[in-house]
């Protein structure tokens, strides 16, 4: 794979990100360590992970995912230098006290997180430091609108751009990005950025996938015009593009055991729990089918295909779920395929935006 740029930063990465959320919750700690060995033998050099996994959060697995990933550093000396670690601090708490008091983000907390994310992952430097969500009130998450009356914010871009430069210039961080974020959020981020001296974000790591391409309606120009990249989460779309609901359904008898939409009550309330979601999954499931490609194949090859994305982040459980991802990187949609699944998108929109 040819290694790409993230924004204007010095990082060089892998187009393909292995991310980590279901270590320490549906993997443990050896089948993590094999996924990392593995994937670093396939020229992947990319991890992303985040303070507040493993998912679904719980007190009992906050940090767990960096705590995997730092022992497996240590385990392999050498390995830290061949790849690229990302992580992130959290954003307002919404509804998880352990990770931090009260409901906002302060520099002391960017700071304070930091600091422990550097001692779990076992590292002098992260390489992107990203916020993982706005401390603004935004609409993400299943959310669609803006509503102003729920705005709580504390602290200001320009305090928590501040914050992250003091970390940049400790040498504890290399580059920064924000995650989960919108066009305004990421225009006052370099706005300020390049008004004040500041660090520049690099990256906005965003949900991209058949099921949600909200960040083709005016993010991807922000990122573009703006020489931002793109790191597309849940290209499967939290399994649903996976085909493997399609007969059984995402609950019952006879959905897949193990599966973490079947197994979270919390997941299935969101936006992957939708019909509409569920439906328009089957629609693009067979889409790939008909064209004699597996929907995984399918779907990752949608995000390898369009040209906002610069690194697509995989989640993997298993070591052949790692290797049937990996080989989907060769694979492209054609532009008549593509035109099917836009037509798919005018009929369904974006049901899990």
């Amino acid at each position: 794979m040819q290694k790409i740029q993230l924004g204007q930063s010095g990082l060089r990465v892998t187009p393909i990100c292995l991310g980590t959320m279901t270590f320490g919750e549906q993997v443990d700690e050896p089948t993590a360590h094999a996924i990392l060995h593995r994937a670093l033998e396939r020229g992947i050099d990319f991890i992303d992970t985040a303070e507040m996994y493993a998912v679904p959060a719980r007190a009992e697995t906050f940090g767990a995912t960096e705590t995997i990933i730092g022992n497996w550093l240590e385990k392999n000396p050498g390995v830290r230098d061949k790849v690229v670690l990302a992580t992130k601090v959290a954003g307002p708490s919404r509804g998880m006290p352990w990770v931090r008091e009260g409901s906002g983000m302060t520099a002391a907390d960017i700071a304070a997180s930091c600091e422990s994310s550097l001692r779990r992952l076992k590292t002098d430097v992260i390489d992107l430091y990203q916020i993982h969500w706005p401390e603004r009130h935004v609409p993400a998450f299943g959310n669609m609108y803006y509503d102003p009356a729920r705005e709580t914010s504390r602290t200001s871009i320009h305090e928590q751009l501040e914050a992250l430069a003091g970390l940049v210039k400790a040498g504890k961080v290399r580059a920064i990005g924000l995650s989960n974020e919108t066009p305004y959020g990421v225009h006052e981020f370099v706005r300020l950025a390049e008004q004040h001296g500041l660090p520049r974000v690099a990256t906005v790591q965003n949900v991209y996938n058949l099921l949600s391409r909200g960040v083709e309606n005016g993010l991807d120009e922000t990122l573009h015009r703006l020489g931002v990249s793109l790191l597309a989460y849940s290209p499967l779309g939290f399994g649903l593009l996976t085909g493997k609901y399609d007969e059984s359904g995402i609950t019952g008898p006879h959905a897949p055991k193990g599966a973490r939409i079947a197994r979270y009550e919390s997941v299935r309330k969101q936006r992957w729990g939708r019909p509409e979601s569920f439906e328009a999954a089957r629609r693009y499931n067979a889409l790939a089918r008909a064209i004699g490609m597996a929907p995984t194949q399918f779907a990752l090859a949608f995000c390898h295909s369009k040209w906002q994305v610069a690194s697509t982040i995989i989640g993997v459980t298993s070591l052949a779920q790692l290797e049937e991802d990996l080989d989907s990187w060769d694979k492209r949609l054609p532009p008549d395929v593509l035109a099917e699944v836009d037509k798919l998108r005018w009929e369904m929109r974006d049901p899990a935006i």
